[in-house]
Parts: structure tokens; C-alpha cells; sequence
């Protein structure tokens, strides 16, 4: 994992968008997508809004993904591990790079056919506890013609990033402006946040 770790944290340095194409195993992003479409079905997953709990707001027009939280206290197998993995990164970026990050949030996200997310920022107006965004996708299979790249927006120019199996996105919260475009088909990942409390 050190392999990934480091390709995540070298590319961030250079690009201020890190990425690593395997962070997550093939069969752990498989059993992931499975808790999240067994979500679905069983109509758990909520409508994803903007703002936290003070300001909190729902605008499809803004944001059409449905989201659930990953906790410990699930007690399920796939999630606790994926925590594992993040306190293992967590403790390499802390010892490395000094950050500083003491707690993280993550939740699922299924973007159905045909949603999206306008531009925005990652961090709160009235809470600057989120201090790195990351994003962990669960597409096998994703293919250019399925849309719902990740845009990210800085120095005037653009990035498109394909949401492709087991690949993570980590970038300052407070600083790109990023959105997803239109998707064609059914679009999963986990998304979060490492924070200082």
C-alpha cells in the first residue's frame, strides 16, 4: 500500500491534485459497490445536500447524489477495513508531511443516470475542520462515453479525471473548485474528508 500511498502525496505535491489508480483492491471496491447498490435497493441512501447540519440545503439542480455514511459501529467487514486503510494513509501523510489530521468522514455516493454536481468548494463557510478531500471510486468497466468525469478547476484551466475502478482523487478542500459532470450511467464512489478538529 506504501506504493499508493506515496503516488497519492507525490502527485499532490506536483499538481495539487494527487491520484493514485490503485488505492483500492479490485475485491475490496467490489465488495464496496455491493454495500452501496444493496443500499440502494433497500432505499437507504438519502439525497445529498449542500451546506452542514447549520446551513444545510437540497438543490437537484445543484447536486443530484444520494449518499449514506460509512461508521465503525456498522460492525461491517468491507467498511471497517477501508477504515483501516484510512488510518494506515492517515498515519503515513501525518508522518510525512506533518498535517496534522486527526479524524476523517466518508460516505457512499451513487450518482443515478443523468445527475451531476455544479462547481464548488469542499469546506464550510462557517467550519474549516475539512482540511483534505478524497474520493475513492467503485466503476469496473467505466468507459470515456459513461460521462460523470470529476472536473477539477485551478489557475484557469481544467482537469477531467475519470472515475475508474479502485482510483483516488486527494486535494486541498479549501482551495479547488471542482464538479462532476453529467453521467450516462450509474456512478459510485466513496467520498470524504480528512479533518483537524
Amino acid at each position: 500500500m506504501l506504493k499508493a500511498f506515496n503516488s497519492l502525496i507525490d502527485s499532490f505535491i506536483d499538481n495539487k491534485v494527487g491520484i493514485a489508480e490503485n488505492f483500492l483492491s479490485d475485491a475490496l471496491a467490489s465488495h464496496l459497490k455491493d454495500n452501496l447498490q444493496t443500499l440502494f435497493f433497500n432505499k437507504q441512501l438519502l439525497n445529498a445536500g449542500t451546506g452542514n447540519e447549520a446551513v444545510a440545503m437540497q438543490d437537484k439542480l445543484v447536486r443530484g447524489d444520494k449518499i449514506y455514511w460509512l461508521d465503525r459501529t456498522h460492525n461491517d467487514p468491507y467498511e471497517n477495513e477501508f477504515f483501516d486503510l484510512i488510518d494506515q494513509f492517515v498515519s503515513h501523510l501525518n508522518s510525512s508531511c506533518y498535517t496534522g489530521i486527526t479524524g476523517y468522514e466518508f460516505h457512499y455516493t451513487l450518482y443515478e443516470k443523468g445527475s451531476f454536481y455544479k462547481k464548488h468548494l469542499d469546506q464550510f463557510r462557517n467550519n474549516g475542520s475539512r482540511q483534505y478531500s478524497m474520493i475513492m471510486y467503485l466503476n469496473a468497466d467505466w468507459e470515456q462515453k459513461d460521462g460523470g468525469e470529476l472536473r477539477i478547476h485551478q489557475s484557469g484551466s481544467e482537469q477531467n479525471i475519470a472515475p475508474t475502478n479502485g482510483k483516488s482523487v486527494f486535494f486541498k478542500s479549501s482551495e479547488l473548485e471542482h464538479e462532476v459532470l453529467i453521467t450516462n450511467t450509474a456512478r459510485m464512489s466513496i467520498t470524504g474528508w480528512l479533518k483537524i478538529n
